[in-house]
């Protein structure tokens, strides 16, 4: 046995796991591991007896817990003696130091010990017992390398041996698992380290193979003084080139004869595999293909070179056709040569004169063989044909350490036995004959010249791989293989241990010997790698493991082969740059204030009317609500609580539930300081439910207190509805809305959902101003009141704070500013209560209604796992008018052609005139008049024809002549017609037999998961490629994403597969299919996008859907059209097995919470949204482990980009906006759905924004100053009344301040006058208003920004608080000019201080008294009053400050 052959028997191991091969390789991580004790009670004396020669062992293996798998090779430690020292406890010493080196940096990947006790028993025979296992990880949860130190560390032990780990009850984490029970007292003690000089080395021994320091590796240079640790620094041995040339290869008996066998053996294995399938083709030569490499006993030292061999007779006439062609089914292979040439020189630049460096030869033969289906087909597809790769012979030469150059020929080897690539080989003959020497000869032969020389030229064999290879590649589109049809799956699981497999990938193996070399650094998309094995096929054939792969054949038959080794080594690999050279992001910070996302405060308060007040606010006649039996609904109190009952609701006997709206008056509240004007008329929007927006009509205030007590901190106002002509309607007060929730307009089981929406949610609603259009403000309800819990009828009374935010850009706040339901109030922004919302609510219950149409309801609910075979296919085959066939539903009736086709019936005289008689006789019917005068036509031509006689008939038989002509030129026609449509229809009828129809209902942002059952219909393998038309419904490609979607779903009934699919550059999925099996296949359908048509405020509207009795159905809106998405499934040549036509019928969502922000036109708006407490939102689950989940945000219009970000636990998370506004008056509107599961399932809140772009005017002022400024009006095409309408009529006046006319496509001056009341940066909306159709024809927002004038005075003064009359002061003021002035007074809190005069007129140097009214207030404290003197121009001329202490 050569040293070699010793070296490399000793060390065969167990590759790794196949899962694991099939990742892309990694870089290796070298590790040094030092074991240096084991100190403990090791084993019972009892368990010794009758045993002698007692010893411990250390055992080392690798291991794969996901896999449960052990691999590599154990390592053996030498066997110590336990030593034992009074006082101590024993201890057995090792001190061996082992190395190995890993790719797999996986968390599941460990190295475990065991401690043995190794003795021989009395007859003389080895026990080895087990003492216990240690698991030792090696890297981390992040795949980094454990945390390693210098330092000793103590391994625990566990009871039984390491088989016990193959158990399928110890699941990861295994280290606590109950299974697993810890051994007392005993412990190892070890060291683990990375050792980065071992990576130099890495190429002279495989991956994880655990060798001792001791151990000599070839190649590896033994220094002196390193006794002890040859791998602690390693020095590699001298490498030197050597030089292949005339290499042949013999068969025997004759290379014609030994192919001729191979192919039999084959085609008759394939017959049996496909004894079912019909004109099954033989296989054929493609290519032979020659493997060197240098191996020392361990490994391939560099990647083995490959080669192509061709018999020696096509060489010697010049062909470089490099496989056979079939000229028939009856052909024989062309076998013309007696031996197999390379006609390429090689260099071996790797080898070292070591007894254990060999030269390794690999002959492989490519087969190929073209189904019986693609025979028939006439595409480009029956072309592509399927490779087998079988490794046909090996051999192996230990050259002589002192030899230069020889003539050598080495003894192939075949059959069932070890060889260093790890692969099957073919059979090797019979052994029948006795002789050594003919043995050898029957296996064949390899002979070549090797030689050392450098300058030693042989014939035609100079050119090298290795010199074709380091060529420059100028072009820059390598030939590359057509992947138009995948190949199946049946590959080979190679186990070789040379980390980069073959140089030549089958793309290249397929390129014509015209084409450009291919570039090293281009790694080819199908190579065959230790790295990428694929599972084994199961039907493979007992000669050989067949490899799969696409070989697409030259039209001409020069299949030839470009002679060159793509470089595949690490260093052609990019390398990731350098974490130095990245940049670190900051902590997310932003700029701006966010605004809390509470909402508008909800629910009922206490109320500010008096009890007169509300007397007659209730005797006012609003309309009475009754419930089924005529009788008073039920009075809530809208402060109790509820005691929220599903089951109870969904066992009402009344489940038709008739929800009603009156909105009966609003109290108006004084506004501190402001002085606001109130509106006239108001209007209301909302969404209820999943109904469609409301816009209710415009609403008159009536004022309900005609004694107009000034007692009262706040007045009501009847809402009356107006007629078009302006009047109030004569009847009951208030507006009332209705919304029938019958269950026969739900989807099933949307019941509960709408029971725990009534629970949940809110409805806001946002109040407007109907002359302005201005918002007024916006008001929360909570509908938890309007479940009945089994009553026929409730009704609940509502007084809403109407709240109105504003935002400020420089504002401090102050500690102890909160809003009234205990959330700090965030920066720039604070709420105002602009009034109070009576609204009552009501709930009536109804029978269900039966009455409705079946084709108004949805279909029942069906299973998510959808099969071809469930009836929802669009043709069943058979006869279209098989009405008595069970389950026939397609039946159809004949039609005229013309009738189906326009442009065919423009063609047809026939048809023309079937058209003009047709039109003739409509127009008859349509005038009375020109029917009379064609009826008297009529009668004179009857006249003429009886005068005429023997000419009407010639004339009439001419007619029919013409009219026969005109028939059978219409029937050419036809016949043409229908040959030219003949192969689309039956290609339609054909698409109609294998498509599956599947109707599914979406809402925004929520995911619909299904699956659907797919077939593979044929006998052979398929790649199955899925293609869809609709990027909204995709493959769930993630097993995790698709068993998430299960657990959802309670979809348990199909499996989950592990790495299903294969996809491709174009991100099209793929899946493999065995012949005639059925698989599952997931799909999400999940839309973000929704209507984001531009809008335009037209201010309020009537409503249309509410007018009767009957309420559209609340899941089907006439503005949402079905969407219809194609998905195909289309096998090798691009044939479609099956269709799958999904049809979506988009629904309604639930809004939560609505945002209305006021912008400058054409700029970003920028806004943070803090995210209240998660548990605080509707629809969040209860009790979630682990704190509070991550928080995702989609937006439905991809323009705006919308993210959170997570500031660590316990942090609040905000939501980021950048949304673009369009030009004024547009109103964007977009929808943010927010999720808390990373898979985006379903949202536990929808949040609708608006955002209304306006003019934007910048105004710089000072408090208490007139600032005037011009605006710009722009006419429409046509004659406009408008107004001008502001948010502060205190602060802003308009000139003019009525009605004007605004003339059509003209231009006019819109004076404005700011005269703020508070210093700091505030936004003033200025509306521009048809009066008439009350429309927004445009619209300002007036950015103030004010300072404080400078106080020239200051003054205190003491009042009484609650009340009295009041108390009257002076103060002077000199004027400081010398000639007469005119001076005006201002003030900033008008409702506190009133001037005698608000204007006086002084002379030069004179003083004048300025009288002063304080009003009483109704609190205590201190404020401070400004008084503001303006010149004639309203210029500030000084400020006094007076502070008012209020006892």
């Amino acid at each position: 046995m050569s040293e070699w052959q010793r070296i490399f028997v000793q060390n065969l191991a167990i590759p790794p796991h196949c899962q694991r091969r099939r990742h892309p390789p990694r870089k290796s991580t070298a590790f040094q591991c030092a074991l240096k004790y084991v100190e403990g009670n090791l084993i019972k004396q009892r368990v010794l007896e009758g045993l002698s020669e007692v010893e411990y062992q250390l055992r080392l293996s690798l291991f794969d817990i996901t896999y449960r798998h052990f691999f590599g090779r154990t390592w053996k430690s030498t066997p110590r003696p336990l030593k034992v020292v009074p006082g101590q406890l024993p201890k057995v010493v090792f001190n061996e130091t082992l190395y190995f080196h890993t790719s797999l940096n996986h968390p599941s990947i460990v190295a475990v010990v065991e401690v043995v006790v190794a003795a021989k028993k009395r007859e003389g025979t080895l026990q080895d017992l087990s003492i216990g296992f240690g698991i030792l990880p090696l890297f981390n949860s992040k795949s980094e390398p454990s945390d390693v130190a210098t330092k000793d560390r103590g391994l625990k032990l566990y009871h039984g041996t390491p088989r016990a780990l193959l158990h399928p009850l110890l699941q990861d984490p295994i280290e606590q698992n109950k299974y697993m029970t810890m051994v007392e007292n005993i412990h190892l003690q070890y060291t683990l380290r990375l050792h980065p000089p071992l990576e130099t080395m890495s190429h002279l021994f495989p991956e994880n193979m655990l060798v001792s320091g001791l151990q000599k590796i070839p190649g590896l240079l033994l220094t002196h003084g390193e006794t002890n640790d040859f791998l602690r620094k390693p020095h590699l041995m001298k490498s030197v080139t050597w030089y292949l040339d005339k290499l042949s290869i013999n068969l025997y008996p004759s290379l014609e004869k030994f192919e001729e066998e191979l192919l039999d053996l084959l085609n008759s294995d394939r017959l049996l595999k496909d004894s079912s399938a019909v004109n099954v083709s033989e296989v054929i030569i493609q290519e032979r293909r020659l493997h060197i490499g240098v191996h020392n006993g361990l490994r391939f030292v560099q990647t083995p070179q490959v080669a192509v061999v061709v018999p020696e007779t096509e060489v010697a006439r010049g062909r470089s056709a490099s496989f056979h062609r079939k000229q028939g089914p009856s052909a024989k292979p062309s076998m013309v040569g007696q031996a197999l040439v390379l006609r390429s020189r090689i260099h071996l630049t790797e080898m070292v004169r070591h007894p254990a460096f060999a030269i390794i030869f690999q002959l492989e033969y490519v087969f190929c063989a073209s189904s019986g289906a693609d025979r028939k087909a006439l595409s480009i597809s029956s072309l592509i044909k399927a490779a087998y790769m079988h490794s046909i012979r090996w051999a192996v030469w230990n050259p002589l350490l002192d030899s230069s150059s020889m003539d050598v020929t080495v003894p192939l080897q075949g059959g069932a036995q070890h060889n260093p690539s790890h692969v099957l080989v073919y059979k090797m003959p019979p052994a029948s004959m006795s002789s050594e020497e003919v043995k050898q000869v029957q296996s064949g032969t390899v002979q070549f010249h090797f030689s050392t020389d450098a300058e030693e030229h042989l014939g035609t064999f100079t050119d090298s791989l290795r010199n074709i290879r380091e060529e420059p590649v100028h072009s820059a589109k390598p030939s590359t293989l057509s992947l138009s049809a995948p190949s199946s799956p049946q590959l080979l699981a190679s186990t070789q241990d040379y980390p980069q497999g073959p140089g030549l990938s089958m793309s290249q193996l397929s390129a014509s010997p015209r084409s450009p070399p291919v570039s090293p650094s281009t790694k080819p998309p199908m190579q065959r790698q230790a790295g990428f094995p694929v599972p084994r096929s199961p039907g493979r054939g007992q000669h050989g493991c067949a490899v799969r792969a696409l070989i697409q054949e030259l039209p001409d038959g020069g299949g030839g082969i470009t002679h060159l080794e793509v470089d595949l080594g690490h260093s052609s690999l990019a390398l990731d740059s350098s974490a130095s050279d990245q940049l670190q992001e900051l902590p997310f910070a932003p700029v701006h204030a966010p605004i809390v996302a509470m909402g508008t405060q909800s629910g009922s308060s206490s109320s500010v009317l008096t009890r007169a007040s509300l007397s007659r606010l209730h005797a006012a006649g609003f309309p009475e609500i009754l419930d089924c039996n005529k009788e008073p609904a039920e009075v809530v109190d809208p402060t109790d609580p509820v005691n929220v009952n599903p089951q109870r609701e969904e066992a009402d006997f009344l489940q038709s539930n008739e929800i009603i709206l009156q909105f009966l008056a609003f109290s108006r509240i004084s506004q501190n300081g402001l002085g606001t004007t109130w509106p006239k008329t108001m209007y209301f929007t909302f969404q209820f439910y999943r109904f469609p927006p409301v816009t209710t009509p415009r609403l008159q205030l009536v004022k309900v207190d005609q004694s107009g007590t000034a007692s009262s901190a706040a007045s009501s106002y009847i809402l009356v509805q107006i007629n078009k002509d302006g009047t109030l309607k004569s009847g009951s007060p208030g507006f009332q809305l209705k919304y029938m929730v019958d269950p026969a307009f739900l989807k099933p089981g949307e019941q509960r959902w709408f029971i725990r929406y009534i629970a949940d949610h809110n409805l806001q609603i946002d109040i407007w101003d109907g002359d302005s259009l201005l918002l007024i403000g916006s008001a929360a309800v909570k509908l938890k009141h309007l479940l009945r819990q089994s009553r026929t009828a409730v009704q609940v009374l509502h007084e809403l704070e109407v709240m109105t935010t504003e935002y400020e850009q420089d504002t401090t706040v102050m500690s102890g500013d909160i809003l009234r339901h205990g959330t700090v109030k965030p920066i720039g922004v604070y709420t105002v209560v602009r009034g109070r919302l009576h609204l009552n609510l009501a709930n009536v219950g109804h029978l269900c209604e039966q009455r409705l149409k079946k084709s108004n309801s949805l279909p029942p609910s069906r299973s998510r796992v959808i099969s071809s075979h469930d009836g929802t296919s669009s043709f069943h085959g058979g006869s279209l008018l098989s009405l008595n066939s069970p389950g026939a539903k397609n039946v159809c009736q004949a039609q005229k052609l013309a009738d189906l086709d326009s442009e065919l019936a423009a063609m047809l005289s026939s048809r023309l005139q079937e058209v003009s008689t047709a039109f003739q006789h409509t127009s008859r019917e349509a005038s009375a008049v020109r029917r009379r005068k064609i009826e008297r036509m009529m009668m004179v031509r009857q006249l003429e024809a009886k005068e005429a006689g023997v000419n009407g008939r010639r004339a009439s038989l001419m007619g029919r002549r013409e009219e026969r002509i005109q028939h059978s030129r219409d029937l050419q026609i036809i016949d043409a017609y229908r040959e030219r449509i003949k192969d689309e229809s039956i290609s339609s009828m054909l698409s109609q037999a294998i498509t599956t129809n599947y109707t599914l209902y979406a809402m925004l942002g929520t995911a619909e998961f299904f699956e659907f059952a797919l077939k593979n219909p044929y006998n052979i393998q398929h790649t199955v490629t899925i293609e869809s038309d609709h990027p909204e419904l995709s493959v769930i490609v993630d097993s995790r994403e698709w068993r998430h979607f299960k657990e959802l779903t309670q979809t348990i009934t199909t499996p989950v597969e592990e790495d299903m699919f294969h996809l491709q550059g174009n991100l099209m999925p793929q899946v493999y299919l065995r012949p005639k099996e059925t698989i599952h296949i997931p799909f999400k359908y999940q839309t973000f996008s929704v209507e984001h048509a531009v809008m335009m405020q037209q201010g309020p509207a009537e409503l249309g859907f509410n007018k009767g009795t009957e309420a559209a159905s609340p899941w089907k809106s006439s503005a949402m059209l079905t969407k219809r998405i194609k998905v195909s499934f289309k096998a090798n040549g691009d044939k479609p097995i099956a269709i799958l036509s999904v049809n979506v019928e988009p629904q309604p969502h639930v809004v939560d919470q609505t945002f209305r922000f006021y912008h400058p036109e054409l700029t970003f708006l920028k806004k943070s949204i803090r995210l209240p407490p998660w548990h605080t939102l509707p629809g969040a689950p209860a009790g979630m482990p682990g704190g509070e989940p991550e928080m995702y945000v989609r937006c439905s219009d991809p323009n705006v980009i919308c993210e959170t970000k997570n500031m660590g636990p316990g942090e609040p998370q905000d939501v980021f906006l950048k949304v673009a506004g369009g030009p004024s008056p547009q109103i964007k509107r977009f929808f943010v759905a927010i999720y808390t599961d990373s898979w985006l399932a379903a949202p536990i809140q929808i949040w609708q924004f608006y955002l209304h772009s306006l003019h934007r005017v910048d105004v710089s002022c000072i408090t208490g100053q007139l600032s005037r400024l011009s605006l710009v009006l722009r006419g429409t095409q046509t004659i406009r009344k408008v107004r001008a309408y502001t948010s502060h009529m205190q602060e802003l006046k308009v000139d003019p301040e009525g009605v004007f006319i605004l003339p059509p496509n003209g231009v006019q001056d819109l004076h404005i006058g700011v005269r703020p009341q508070k210093a700091g940066s505030r936004f003033i909306y200025l509306n521009l208003v048809d009066v008439e159709y009350h429309q927004l024809v445009s619209s300002w927002l007036v950015c103030v920004s004010c300072r404080q004038p400078v106080i020239s005075k200051a003054f205190e003064i003491a009042l009484p608080a609650g009340g009295g009359k009041g108390s009257n002061k002076r103060i002077t003021y000199t004027n400081p000019y010398p000639s007469r002035r005119m001076y005006f007074l201002h003030t900033n809190r008008a409702d506190l201080l009133q001037f005698k005069e608000d204007s006086f007129e002084i002379g030069g140097g004179e003083t004048y008294t300025i009288g002063l009214r304080f009003a009483p207030s109704q609190n205590t404290g201190e404020e401070e009053i400004l008084i503001y003197i303006n010149d004639h121009e309203d210029k500030n001329e000084e400020t006094f400050c007076v502070k008012v202490a209020y006892q």
